[in-house]
């Protein structure tokens, strides 16, 4: 979670929601960080999650992610989460719920919802205070 925090932390200094996330798999090595993107890339889809998703893919060769763990600073969105169901990802760890468009606990629960083919573990709460004041202070400052 410190890696997504930083990633976060570098989204902020070009105008974005400091959003952070990482991809490491079951050996604990990094395939992928990033910071939001959607200011700089003028795109409404490059989130964190997204971002590394496809990097991820990219290093492995493959768009399914079994056995990745995505470790993210704020709680997906309805696109993210079901990103992340779509390529297999095997676990969610999220610091701060979003209850405005979390999709994973606070408004819907899509990545772990049984109409789906595909189910993620998910612990969220991880450096929660720390990953909620990088945003309230992001949207202070605004």
């Amino acid at each position: 979670m410190r890696l997504a925090l930083d990633q976060a932390r570098m989204a902020a200094l070009h105008g974005d929601v400091p959003v952070g996330a990482v991809a490491v798999d079951q050996a604990g090595s990094l395939l992928a960080a990033a910071g939001n993107e959607r200011e700089i890339r003028r795109d409404p889809t490059a989130h964190a999650e997204i971002l590394v998703l496809r990097e991820a893919s990219r290093r492995l060769h493959t768009w399914r992610l079994t056995g990745l763990t995505l470790v993210v600073t704020l709680e997906p969105c309805t696109m993210c989460a079901g990103a992340l169901v779509l390529a297999r990802v095997a676990r969610l760890v999220f610091g701060a719920f979003d209850p405005k468009t979390g999709a994973v606990t606070s408004l819907f629960d899509v990545v772990r919802d049984p109409r789906l083919n595909h189910r993620i573990d998910v612990r969220g709460g991880i450096l929660e205070a720390e990953c909620g004041a990088l945003l309230k202070d992001f949207f202070a400052k605004r």
